[in-house]
């Protein structure tokens, strides 16, 4: 069972998923309006928001961006909006998913299910912590430190950092990130771009001068630890067996 936020303006839209979700045992709330939206996600603990983009109060791509900065609750997009361009909008804005209307139950449940199995720890045994240079990730607890500082990370930079962070020094290619990170098999590369430029930001760094992440043209992403610069009348150290 999960806490679901339905919002949709239209009245039988929405009966339908309120009787659909309900009768699938999932806790459900429902709003008509963006502000309201934000309310609920503000002061309530939700599992999973199914978000109308054409809402009579505010665009939902525009509630979208306020909702991210709220809460890192997944959220899936429904929308009669099938234009590429406004997908990866949608995506790179933090829509989780999207499904265009109409759409069925069936179809509904299933990208559901995928949402919230990504988004709720699994039963795979994560390492303790994983170190890299002044990084130092908390995966089960879903902490991360930069030279003992906190890191405040959305969910998908969290994942992203850790997914590259446990494979220090390796050249991990975009399809990859797509797949492993944001579980989807069609993408852009602008999703990437998005997320990694906001994670060097939080790292102190730019893709003009990376320290931690390195982007390969045409090839993929790395992450690894500074290499040390030498000061005055130092040297730089060598390899290390």
């Amino acid at each position: 069972m999960a806490r679901v936020l339905v919002v949709e303006d239209d009245p039988f839209v929405r009966s339908a998923l309120i009787r659909h979700l309900t009768d699938a045992a999932h806790a459900v709330r429902s709003v008509g309006t963006a502000l309201e939206a934000l309310r609920e996600v503000a002061h309530q603990g939700f599992d999973l928001v199914i978000l109308d983009l054409g809402l009579p109060d505010l665009d939902g791509a525009e509630a979208l961006k306020m909702l991210r900065g709220l809460s890192d609750v997944p959220v899936i997009v429904a929308t009669a909006r099938d234009e590429e361009s406004e997908i990866v909008r949608l995506l790179n804005d933090g829509a989780d998913d999207y499904l265009v209307k109409p759409f069925s139950a069936p179809h509904l449940s299933a990208r559901m299910t995928a949402v919230l199995r990504r988004s709720r720890p699994g039963t795979t045994e994560l390492p303790h912590l994983i170190e890299v240079g002044g990084l130092c990730i908390d995966p089960q607890r879903r902490k991360a430190e930069l030279d003992g500082v906190p890191l405040e990370l959305t969910r998908r930079e969290f994942d992203l950092l850790t997914f590259l962070a446990g494979r220090p020094g390796v050249v991990v290619p975009r399809r990859e990130l797509l797949a492993e990170v944001w579980q989807q098999s069609y993408g852009d590369d602008q999703t990437i771009d998005v997320h990694l430029s906001w994670l060097r930001r939080k790292l102190g760094e730019s893709a003009a001068r990376p320290r931690y992440l390195h982007t390969l043209r045409g090839v993929g992403v790395k992450l690894e630890a500074p290499v040390a610069q030498a000061g005055a009348g130092g040297v730089l150290p060598g390899p290390t067996a």
